[in-house]
């Protein structure tokens, strides 16, 4: 499920996160007044708008037009690589991934992009990976209400990777398996063949 944000209505202007990014600029160590940084508040703002995008948009939405002119395709539908970026909400530090999204329709399908689309809604927010592959799931499986849905993560956290450990190329690996994926070892299998196919880009 969806945590709502905070309540927007109090959300601060343009201008006092600017000041924010100031203040974080002279706790650094540095003046935000010199040269080359003198624009960074501003960038920082707008940044941060594409970072949390997803603030804006309903991830439900999205999967509500479907499709049932299907020929009785009812066998499952994986979408692979879905590359996202996300940010850790413990460090505000980047989270750079691939989400394998599937489903096992029971009469209707969505489009491809729309799968691609709630991945990044849910990215664009500050997340912890495991909340974020729950979130996915739970979204197709109540809007899609197919026979069973999986989500695999595979990602990189900037917040080990560039402080604390300080331990680069670990990958860290989450699943949601709901429905006959959970339910049934058969079908389980079947989509662990389909993710270890060539990927697409050598078709």
């Amino acid at each position: 499920m969806s945590v709502p944000p905070s309540d927007t209505s109090k959300r601060p202007t343009q201008a006092e996160a600017e000041q924010a990014v100031r203040t974080l600029l002279r706790w650094a160590g540095d003046n935000p007044d010199r040269e080359g940084l003198h624009d960074t508040p501003a960038r920082v703002a707008r940044a941060y708008t594409e970072f949390f995008c997803g603030y804006e948009i309903d991830p439900a939405a999205l999967l509500r037009r479907t499709f049932s002119e299907v020929e009785g395709y009812d066998e499952i539908v994986l979408l692979r690589d879905i590359r996202f970026e996300s940010h850790c909400e413990h460090h505000l530090a980047p989270i750079i991934g691939r989400a394998h999204v599937a489903y096992l329709p029971r009469q209707r399908v969505v489009g491809i992009s729309k799968l691609a689309r709630v991945v990044d809604a849910y990215a664009k927010r500050l997340q912890i990976q495991e909340r974020l592959t729950a979130q996915i799931a739970n979204t197709i499986n109540d809007e899609l209400e197919p026979h069973g849905v999986a989500v695999i993560i595979e990602s990189s956290h900037e917040c080990m990777t560039t402080r604390g450990v300080h331990k680069p190329g670990v990958s860290m690996v989450t699943s949601t398996m709901l429905g006959v994926f959970r339910e049934n070892s058969d079908t389980r299998r079947e989509l662990m063949a389909m993710l270890n196919r060539p990927a697409a880009c050598e078709f």
